[in-house]
């Protein structure tokens, strides 16, 4: 079957995504289609079978997904012979506060900037407490911030995600790799107060979380330095996709 222009255009941007990071990435193209005008205002998506397949991922994480997107007045879903899921020309008036921080935008390389160093000083800080090994009160200590963040109440989960970041950060032993991150999350804390909380995005951090201290506890580097960047991605994702 020949491609129409649709077609073509779409596969700029559309790609299967990586299995770690399903939903944050799909959210990211899926908002990139429509920032790009690739699916102009009041058209239609793809079908949702088209699109889960174009993206690897499952119907039902698609649907979670664009009942996000729905929340955030970017499309709107219709019922009837003529339905499917359309791009709306703007969000709704008095709509959600994460719609109104993200039509604030933020400059694409100050927003890569903050992202590359994150990642670079997270993965670092991980794989640097995996190989030093914790003792059994630094363990406890990364363990209790752990829980903390399965815990907190929604409106204080970001607070506590923090928290567990800087614990971990703190544990790799380095003064001065602290101070940097300390300056950097202050950033990224910035940032992520434009976008709304997403319960699937933070069900998937905690799985992210639990595999990290698991990784770090055993001694695994590799595994710790691996988990690390994977979740620096998914939170990678999201930001791209709603403020660029």
């Amino acid at each position: 079957m020949r491609s129409t222009p649709e077609d073509d255009r779409l596969s700029t941007v559309l790609r299967t995504v990586r299995a770690g990071n399903g939903f944050e990435e799909a959210l990211e193209q899926i908002l990139q289609i429509v920032r790009l005008g690739l699916v102009a205002e009041g058209e239609r998506l793809p079908a949702e079978r088209e699109l889960a397949e174009r993206l690897g991922i499952s119907r039902v994480t698609l649907r979670e997904v664009l009942k996000v997107l729905a929340e955030e007045g970017v499309v709107e879903s219709r019922r009837g012979r003529y339905g499917g899921t359309f791009v709306l020309a703007q969000p709704p008036a008095g709509g959600t506060a994460g719609a109104a921080r993200a039509r604030a935008g933020v400059p694409a390389p100050d927003l890569e900037d903050t992202l590359t160093f994150r990642e670079v000083l997270e993965a670092g800080a991980a794989e640097l407490c995996a190989a030093r090994g914790l003792s059994e009160d630094e363990a406890a200590r990364l363990r209790e911030a752990l829980d903390a963040t399965r815990d907190a109440a929604l409106g204080d989960y970001r607070r506590h995600d923090t928290l567990f970041h800087l614990t971990l950060v703190e544990l790799a032993g380095s003064p001065s790799l602290t101070a940097q991150y300390a300056a950097v999350r202050a950033r990224l804390n910035e940032l992520l107060g434009r976008i709304p909380l997403l319960v699937r995005n933070l069900e998937h951090a905690q799985q992210q979380h639990t595999a990290l201290v698991a990784a770090v506890v055993e001694g695994d580097g590799e595994g710790a330095r691996a988990i690390a960047r994977e979740h620096c991605a998914g939170t990678a994702a999201l930001l791209r996709g709603f403020l660029t």
